[in-house]
């Protein structure tokens, strides 16, 4: 058996993708906002979601920024049709650029 041990720092590999947002066009939003949102259900997002695009702050307020979204799709199936309102693809050349050194 080989002992090889290494370690992967998905921050270090994060930082290395590029982001084209699409000012025009969110390709997530939550139905009425992400104030407006159950607090159970953001809970999830928060606590799922690999990019860290949903927040609550020190006052409890919830915001959602889709802008470093990895497109990956775990808040459509953690919340799905609850408080997600939209969630489809960035329009072509928009979105992440995955990049891997």
């Amino acid at each position: 058996m080989s002992d090889i041990k290494f370690t992967v720092n998905v921050d270090e590999y994060l930082s290395l993708n590029k982001y084209e947002v699409d000012e025009s066009n969110a390709h997530i939003e939550l139905k009425g906002g992400a104030e407006a949102c159950d607090p159970a259900e953001f809970d999830k997002l928060i606590r799922v979601c690999p990019a860290a695009l949903y927040k609550r702050d020190e006052d409890g307020k919830q915001s959602f920024d889709y802008a470093g979204c990895l497109e990956c799709g775990t808040c459509r199936i953690a919340c799905g049709d609850t408080i997600v309102e939209k969630w489809e693809n960035p329009q072509p050349t928009m979105g992440v650029e995955y990049r891997f050194g």
